[in-house]
């Protein structure tokens, strides 16, 4: 069977586990509403796109 010729260091280890972190997401403030919203991404309130209706929203 295969080992490993020498010992991962903890410093390895912990990058390893710290790049499987759970991010949480960011959010950005819509300045025509004022809701909080994700980057990059369509209001589903409004259905507006940096300024711009993309979206028919029906209430």
């Amino acid at each position: 069977m295969a080992n490993p010729k020498r010992k991962q260091s903890k410093r390895r280890s912990a990058n390893r586990r710290a790049a499987n972190a759970f991010i949480a997401p960011e959010f950005a403030r819509d300045p025509s509403d004022g809701s909080l919203v994700r980057a990059h991404r369509v209001n589903p309130k409004t259905g507006t796109y940096r300024g711009r209706q993309v979206l028919n929203v029906e209430v």
